[in-house]
């Protein structure tokens, strides 16, 4: 049976025990998107993630920070929607604590170096290049701005070209510090695993996690006096 509490940092907690497996997925979600941003710095939530494998304190650089699943044969990932930005790890059940310490690392530890800043810029704008030259993708992002026109809602997740080329460190740190907080932040482990060894396990490897108020994205107006097509 799963379990669901909230700390009193406001820090919430899934626990999904499954006897039928004998892996386990450490997953942890940031209430934030490309919703929760200004035009300046639209795409900052996705290029946050992409910074988030480039090295933490813990492990310095991006290959540190794959060895440590690759070598146990785990698999990982993350993704940015609208609302909520999300990192995973599934590895073996006797990896458990690996997963929450690398999950934990790169959403608490990041070092967000201006090198690798600039070098991901480069493959974000890329990535937005590809995205234009996708028509599936790009009809999407179309639908997407005729229905909430020019407010966040609106935007591409991926921001836009010139966004992307003039967000500073700055900005990237000041967003993380005001959204990647406990009141924001929801820690999901499933798999093979005892509910009240995995909340012990997420307590001790969330217990540096900032305990501000995060900042509350725009509200979405939905006005249209004629058809946009």
């Amino acid at each position: 049976m799963y379990k669901k509490i909230t700390l009193e940092n406001g820090l919430r907690i899934i626990t999904i025990p499954q006897e039928d497996t004998k892996a386990v997925t450490a997953l942890v979600l940031a209430g934030t998107g490309s919703k929760n941003e200004t035009k300046k710095i639209s795409g900052i939530s996705h290029f946050l993630e992409h910074l988030f494998f480039k090295g933490t304190s813990k492990r310095p650089s991006s290959l540190e920070i794959s060895e440590s699943l690759d070598k146990v044969g785990g698999i990982y990932n993350a993704f940015t929607s609208e609302e909520y930005t999300g990192y995973f790890a599934k590895v073996d059940s006797s990896h458990m604590e690996l997963a929450l310490d690398w999950v934990s690392d790169i959403y608490l530890n990041s070092l967000l170096p201006l090198k690798e800043i600039e070098k991901e810029r480069g493959v974000i704008i890329e990535e937005i290049n590809m995205y234009l030259d996708t028509p599936m993708i790009y009809i999407g992002e179309l639908w997407k701005e005729l229905l909430y026109g020019d407010q966040p809602a609106g935007w591409d997740i991926a921001g836009t070209k010139e966004s992307i080329a003039n967000i500073s460190r700055e900005q990237i740190l000041n967003y993380r510090d005001s959204q990647y907080v406990a009141s924001n932040t929801i820690v999901c482990l499933a798999g093979k695993i005892s509910n009240s060894k995995a909340i012990d396990k997420i307590k001790e490897y969330f217990s540096k996690i900032k305990t501000t108020e995060p900042q509350l994205k725009p509200q979405v107006f939905e006005r249209q006096n004629k058809p946009e097509v």
